[in-house]
Formats: structure tokens, C-alpha cells, sequence
């Protein structure tokens, strides 16, 4: 009696088999090609992400930024290449991207301002306009620069603060990099009085010039009077000099003109307030 059972069922298994003979068919080649999508999705992420990897670390981007890049080129990848393979099998994959997006959306809007600063972390450290090390001016901070990480930029002051910026308001506003440039422009205003002679000041002015080997004369020394104001004769006095001896070359000249016109008996006027008394006789 059991043979007769065991010899029924699979006779209507045989059955069952012949009638559906092309969808089983189907179902295997789908089968197969599901497997083949997925391998070679997980191929092309993992020739993506090593390839981005490496285009970034030629480009000497900040690690923690090739780290979350390569693996997120990954991840999109084996999304995109499981919902191709679930297509491939028959699934219903057009709920499946709405729900993504309505994940990302929501996502999306609740990290608004990280994403900013994210995007923006991405432009700066892809762009470069500056690099740790590097004195800068970020919107009216500034500092050297110490860090650029994906969301912030962290910042150090002349006076040895720390100030850490998000990267959202750092791209937003001016970046001056004082740096980048092997060279830099001193500008001095110098005041002299109106009894003193435009062509001695300036032969005094240039002497003082000259005996600074900091100072790069083949690339212009610039002595012109500038104004004439209300007490004063003020010349401006710009020189160029190598970035590292900028602030040494600044108050240098400052010093040395200072003596130099003491030197010389050259004044420089000074505010003045005459007060005359007059007395009356009752």
C-alpha cells in the first residue's frame, strides 16, 4: 500500500514537472542570471570603489574622506545590483525603490545640515584651496589650518586657540590663503611732516630698505608719497619678501624707519590740541 502511495506521488510530481516544463525552464535561466548580476555587480563595486580609492589618494584627499567615499560607492552598488538581481527572479522591485526613496528623502531632510557640510567637506578637500599648515583667513577667522575633515575644518589661531568651523560656512564664505604663494607684499604708511623733503625722505627710506637682506628687490620696492593730509606727509612703502619672514620684515622696517628718522632729526607728527587762555580784567 505504501509503494502504491510513493509510486502515485511521484508520478504526480513527473506530471506536475511535464506541464510545467517551460516555466521551470524559466525559472532557472532567471535563476542563473540572478547569480550572474550579482556577481558581477559585486565585480564592478569592488573595481569602482578600489579605483576611486586610489584616484583619491593621488590626489592626497583627507583618509577618513577616501574611506567613506570607496565604501559608499560599494554600498550604492550592491543596491542597485540586488534590486537588478530580485527584477531578474520575477520580484516586484518598483515598491522596493519607492521605499528607498522615500527613506533617502526622509533621511535627507533630517540631516540637512550635516549632508551640507559633508558636500561641502568633499569640495574643500577636493578643490584644495588650502591644506593643513597652511595660514588662512575663513570668513574673517584667522588661523593655520590644522584639520579638514568631512564636516569641519579645524582651525588654529596666532594667540593658540582652536576654532573649529563647519565646513558648510567655510565654503560659503571668502577663503584667503596667505600661504599658497612663495611670496608676500609688506605695506608700511609712513608719516613725516610737511617741513620735511619728499626726495631726502625717500633716500632715508630706501637706505633702510637695503640693508635687509630679507627683503627681495628684484621684484620691486615701491617709496611714493601717498597723501597729503591735514598734518601730515604719508608715504606707503611696499616691498616683497619670502612668506616666512613676513611678520620678521614688517615690524623690522617699522623699527628701523623709527630710528633711522630719529637719526636723521625727521618728525613725525603727532595729533596736537593749543589751548590759549585768555584773561580777562574786571
Amino acid at each position: 500500500m505504501m509503494q502504491v502511495k510513493t509510486f502515485s506521488a511521484i508520478k504526480a510530481l513527473n506530471n506536475w514537472v511535464i506541464q510545467n516544463e517551460t516555466f521551470l525552464a524559466q525559472s532557472v535561466v532567471n535563476f542563473i542570471g540572478a547569480v550572474i548580476i550579482l556577481f558581477f555587480g559585486y565585480f564592478l563595486a569592488r573595481f569602482f570603489s578600489i579605483g576611486l580609492r586610489k584616484i583619491l589618494i593621488v590626489r592626497k584627499v583627507d583618509k577618513t574622506v577616501i574611506q567613506f567615499c570607496s565604501t559608499l560607492i560599494r554600498y550604492v552598488f550592491f543596491i542597485f545590483t540586488g534590486i537588478a538581481a530580485l527584477g531578474r527572479i520575477g520580484v516586484e522591485t518598483s515598491s522596493i525603490i519607492t521605499v528607498l526613496g522615500a527613506a533617502g528623502l526622509a533621511i535627507g531632510l533630517a540631516l540637512q545640515s550635516s549632508l551640507a557640510n559633508f558636500a561641502a567637506g568633499i569640495l574643500l578637500v577636493s578643490l584644495r584651496p588650502f591644506r593643513a599648515g597652511e595660514y588662512v583667513d575663513l570668513g574673517g577667522i584667522a588661523g593655520t589650518a590644522e584639520d579638514v575633515h568631512i564636516f569641519s575644518t579645524t582651525l588654529r589661531t596666532s594667540d593658540n586657540k582652536i576654532v573649529i568651523m563647519p565646513n558648510g560656512k567655510v565654503i560659503a564664505g571668502n577663503i584667503i590663503n596667505f600661504s599658497r604663494q612663495p611670496h608676500r607684499r609688506v605695506d608700511i604708511t609712513v608719516a613725516v611732516g610737511y617741513e620735511s623733503e619728499i626726495a631726502y625722505v625717500k633716500e632715508i627710506l630706501r637706505s633702510v630698505i637695503i640693508k635687509d637682506e630679507r627683503i627681495l628687490q628684484p621684484l620691486g620696492v615701491t617709496i611714493r608719497l601717498n597723501e597729503m593730509a591735514s598734518s601730515s606727509l604719508n608715504f606707503v612703502v611696499r616691498v616683497w619678501t619670502p612668506n616666512i619672514h613676513y611678520w620678521d620684515v614688517y615690524f623690522d622696517l617699522m623699527e628701523s624707519i623709527k630710528t633711522v628718522f630719529d637719526e636723521k632729526e625727521i618728525a613725525i607728527p603727532y595729533p596736537q590740541l593749543d589751548v590759549h587762555h585768555h584773561s580777562h580784567k574786571g
